[in-house]
């Protein structure tokens, strides 16, 4: 079955989709985006995206692209016409096309593009079975992490560093000390005590909507979340330590900047959070 994209208004080949080459995005990244897990046949978590795709268009003063119910009626389509069962869905909005000038156009369209790809759920049950690894990298990106900005070439440098050290992940830290996101997840730890710990969702990190539905996951097995920044130290004398975001779920940290975490081996709290996720997160039928 050939891919098919949404650009625009119009259902295309994949192979032929493409913007204007004045589009905001390309040029200035004046763009937001969201990405939802497929799985087993229900996009994950969807109500959760759309809320927080509408906060990043209110905080760039953008325009939505068309109403949350045609916008919703749109992903699922996309979904259907690609015939994924198990992948995800991407989404991205930019301010649209204009002549290139710094200052926000007067009537300019936003440009929505919807594509969805399928993706091997055994892939991400070995890594989860296995762990992955992370480094450590100084934070380097603007302050506004919050909004979901297509603004994303630290992120993707940071990755590129890890996959150059043999690892799977990169946390940005502070200048504290403290963890604080992964390159495109969230990152956690588990305390001696079996408390999970994040860091707050305010303005230095991104509220990542599988991290909110994992405080929903916690309590259904009587879990306990503390919402508290943590140094790399605590981190690699910890519990366990694991990340989460739409595409993965949750992964188990074995190891980080090349110290074991605990005894090197995912462990149970994260495998239990990762098991219990889609029983207790909300499902829309694709």
């Amino acid at each position: 079955m050939p891919r098919i994209a949404f650009v625009n208004g119009r259902y295309v080949p994949h192979a032929d989709a493409c913007v204007h080459v004045e589009d905001r995005g390309y040029q200035f990244a004046d763009g937001v985006y969201e990405v939802c897990e497929v799985a087993r046949g229900y996009i994950m978590d969807m109500p959760r995206h759309l809320g927080r795709l509408d906060r990043s268009l209110k905080e760039l003063q953008m325009a939505a692209p068309m109403s949350r119910g045609a916008l919703e009626i749109v992903i699922a389509e996309v979904v259907r016409r690609n015939g994924v069962r198990n992948g995800l869905v991407y989404l991205q909005v930019t301010r649209g096309v204009a002549r290139r000038d710094f200052l926000f156009p007067a009537d300019t369209k936003p440009s929505l593009v919807i594509i969805s790809k399928k993706i091997d759920p055994a892939i991400n049950a070995r890594r989860a079975e296995q762990g992955i690894k992370v480094i450590t990298v100084p934070e380097n990106r603007w302050e506004r992490v919050d909004i979901k900005s297509v603004g994303l070439l630290p992120n993707v440098l940071a990755k590129e560093k890890a996959r150059a050290a043999g690892a799977q992940e990169a946390w940005f830290v502070d200048t504290e000390g403290y963890v604080k996101e992964g390159g495109s997840s969230n990152a956690w730890i588990v305390t001696a005590d079996g408390v999970l710990v994040t860091r707050p969702a305010e303005h230095g990190i991104l509220r990542g909507i599988t991290r909110t539905s994992l405080f929903e996951v916690a309590a259904s097995l009587g879990l306990k979340i503390e919402e508290r920044g943590f140094s790399v130290s605590e981190a690699k004398a910890a519990r366990e330590a694991f990340i989460t975001s739409a595409t993965t779920v949750v992964l188990p940290v074995v190891e980080i900047d090349g110290a074991p975490v605990a005894n090197g081996h995912p462990g149970t709290v994260a495998l239990s959070l990762r098991g219990a996720f889609f029983d207790v997160a909300e499902k829309r039928l694709a």
